[in-house]
């Protein structure tokens, strides 16, 4: 069996995805097939024996679309050309066609036809200003709803394209033909304005979701663009740089400070201390001694060493995290697109009745029977036109994201929106999430703050420009330390006033034989808190503590969760003492602690198995395979762009009430979605019989076309209105 994945251009709808699934799964020697329309990609498994890209193509393209296979596929960056180029393409079409229907519509409607040059009013010079709008712009519609009709499916295309057509095609035959519409007692009136602004209105909503999906490859970009580009391998006593790819399993290889580590292995000589936040998330670097693990991509900070290459190319934890990243986003999500799924038996049902319409009137109904059948079809046809359906979902997604970004929550697109109201649990990353991802002096025992603030003042690491900031707050005198020592993975010594000063942790005090107070230690450990003890001449003179602090919303944004029913959960590579503790702070009982940053996705997919809908909410890059396995992906705007690209709402507001905010905001959307839907559906289902004549045997009720149209148009204002409603929505 062999797995590929390659894009598909084309695809607009749900009901597209589903037909290239089917087509797909129809050819003999595949096992599944997936589609993913927010990539615009199809991962297949098959049998390599007997299906070639040949096939697969074949099968892609006989239901309208096209497969870019692994030898026609582009660059990422011809492929952003490529979709740039379409979405200009697609904003031309949308000016054009909003731009010539307002004309028509000014020329037309019976309140603004009265203010209106008279060339516009002209039926001639309306269909001359249509025709390019039904045929240039609208011709993607004809695109998508030939092949589905081909194999007996139906999408909004198919709705869009028979709804236009029809109008367009009736308004057509009143401006050339007026007199035999006049024989039958209706006024001549065309209804050019309905084909072009269903038009224009449908394809402004496509070009805003076009729009969202540009930049979807970004995040895989970005974390390619972290790999160091070459390595420092030491052989036979000489030190050769090479490429990365030329790094191979046991290879010695040297990194200096200020370097990137080229791949993962084990320390074999020196120490040093390494920033792992872009990898980890977390915010203080770790200290490295021999036999220690480094993690390629991460940043050396103070030390030389050399170590052994374990895991090169694919098998680097960069490399799996590009690849959980890509698995993710390309899986499929479990959203059906409600107005799809109706419209795929609503087309063929409508067209049966305007058929059945036509035979029942051309049968038993007045002289002239055929026209007669003629417009009561057109009736059915223009009341059953899809503009409120299309209008349903695009109208509520705009005005709610809208609203999410005026309160400081991007939405990256509608599906994320959409899922959001599910959502029964939240999984919070602690460094840079719950906390401020900055470490602080939090608590000072004696009378140290100056000395260790003179001492750290020619260190680099990120606990030494804490207390540095913290001696700089207070307006200490700072000393000069004399013979100054980083010593990795202890702490720091140096000579000041004459004194031997050692700062540093409990192994280090150890070295020196320095006699700690273990109650005090463990009761700042407790909290979570790092501690530093500074020594004198052999003699404890005090302890700094050093932690993480807790952001100002963190408790008030847990709390709000579990008032909505919502599980909260924290993850963290913290032990399970501190994690605890920052855990009590801000009211989370659940904690999965000790988790390795390839392991956070695993534990999404853990608490998924439990039945649960998961929002998880990181800033990290090691949180990106995580926000593309949830459900929801929720980054925090401070956080890295890698994790913004993953997941799908963003927090630039960094307020974590915003996370509850935002799952209100999807439930408010949701409500309005469905409502919308039913407002749509509901002018149908009432006055499509009305449309077929049900009334005239009884009233001599005929639904002229005209007031179909209105009818129409006035399902799509309640559509609008409703949605705009969502503006005043407090989240």
């Amino acid at each position: 069996m062999e797995k590929k994945t390659f894009l598909i251009r084309g695809m607009h709808c749900a009901s597209c995805v589903r037909v290239t699934e089917r087509a797909l799964k129809k050819v003999p020697g595949v096992l599944d097939a997936v589609v993913n329309l927010a990539t615009e990609k199809a991962t297949v498994s098959f049998d390599q024996q007997k299906v070639s890209d040949q096939k697969l193509a074949s099968a892609v393209s006989s239901v309208g679309y096209k497969a870019m296979m692994e030898e026609e596929s582009q660059s990422e960056d011809q492929q952003k050309i490529e979709k740039e180029k379409e979405l200009q393409q697609l904003r031309n079409k949308v000016i054009v066609s909003l731009g010539l229907g307002g004309l028509i519509l000014w020329g037309s409607f019976p309140l603004l036809m009265n203010i209106a040059p008279e060339i516009l009013k002209n039926f001639f010079v309306q269909l001359l200003l249509a025709t390019p709008v039904q045929f240039w712009a609208g011709f993607l519609f004809y695109q998508a709803t030939i092949p589905a009709l081909r194999h007996r499916t139906a999408n909004m295309d198919t709705l869009v394209a028979i709804g236009t057509t029809v109008a367009y095609t009736y308004s057509a035959f009143v401006t050339v033909f007026p007199t035999i519409i006049t024989r039958t007692g209706i006024k001549p009136e065309p209804y050019f304005d309905v084909a072009t602004i269903i038009i224009g209105l449908i394809l402004l909503g496509r070009y805003f979701e076009a729009k969202a999906k540009i930049g979807t490859s970004e995040a895989i970009k970005k974390l390619i663009g972290l790999q160091a580009r070459t390595a420092r391998i030491v052989k036979g006593g000489r030190e050769i740089d090479v490429p990365i790819d030329q790094v191979r399993l046991g290879d010695v290889v040297r990194v200096r400070p200020g370097e990137k580590i080229p791949v993962d292995g084990v320390i074999m000589e020196g120490e040093s201390s390494i920033d792992e936040s872009m990898v980890t998330g977390e915010s203080i670097p770790v200290d490295k001694v021999k036999n220690d693990t480094v993690i390629g991509a991460t940043m050396n900070k103070t030390g030389t060493f050399t170590f052994k290459a374990t895991k090169v190319g694919k098998d680097t934890m960069l490399s799996q995290i590009i690849k959980l990243v890509e698995e993710a986003q390309g899986s499929k999500a479990p959203i059906q697109r409600l107005a799809d799924l109706i419209s795929s038996y609503f087309v063929p049902v409508v067209i049966m009745l305007a058929i059945a319409t036509f035979v029942v009137w051309y049968v038993v109904g007045p002289t002239p029977a055929f026209l007669f059948a003629m417009l009561n079809m057109v009736a059915v046809l223009i009341i059953a036109c899809p503009c409120a359906m299309g209008l349903a979902t695009p109208t509520a997604i705009m005005v709610g994201t809208g609203k999410g970004a005026t309160n400081g929550i991007l939405i990256k697109d509608a599906e994320s929106l959409e899922t959001a109201h599910k959502i029964n649990t939240v999984i919070f990353d602690k460094t840079g999430t719950l906390t401020k991802g900055k470490p602080e002096v939090t608590d000072i025992v004696g009378d140290v703050l100056q000395m260790a603030a003179s001492l750290e003042k020619g260190s680099e690491h990120s606990l030494a420009d804490a207390i540095v900031k913290k001696g700089e707050e207070e307006k200490v005198n700072f000393m000069k330390a004399a013979n100054f020592k980083a010593i990795p993975g202890h702490g720091v010594e140096g000579i000041i006033d004459g004194k031997k000063v050692i700062l540093g942790n409990r192994r280090l005090m150890e070295k020196e034989r320095i006699k700690i107070d273990e109650k005090e230690v463990e009761r700042l450990e407790n909290e979570g808190k790092t501690v530093m003890m500074l020594g004198v001449d052999g003699n404890l003179a005090g302890l700094i503590a050093v932690a993480d602090t807790i952001k100002e919303t963190a408790k008030e944004g847990v709390l709000v969760l579990y008032r909505m029913g919502i599980e909260v959960v924290m993850i963290t590579g913290d032990n399970q003492r501190t994690a605890k503790a920052i855990a009590d702070q801000v009211g989370i009982k659940r904690v999965l602690a000790e988790v390795l940053p390839d392991q956070k996705e695993a534990e999404v997919k853990k608490i998924q198995k439990e039945g649960k809908k998961v929002a998880m909410v990181g800033d990290g890059i090691n949180d990106a395979p995580a926000l593309a396995a949830s459900d929801v992906g929720i980054a925090m705007g401070t956080g890295t762009d890698v994790a913004i690209e993953a997941g799908d709402i963003t927090l630039v507001n960094k307020d974590l009430r915003s996370v509850a905010a935002a799952i209100t905001l999807s439930k408010k959307t949701m409500w309005t979605i469905k409502l919308n839907l039913f407002w749509a559906f509901g002018y149908n289902i009432t006055l499509i019989p009305v449309a077929m004549g049900v009334l005239y045997p009884f009233f001599s009720i005929l639904l002229n076309p005209i007031f179909a149209s209105f009818a129409m148009a006035l399902s799509s204002i309640s559509v609008v209105l409703n949605s705009l409603m969502l503006k005043r929505v407090k989240i």
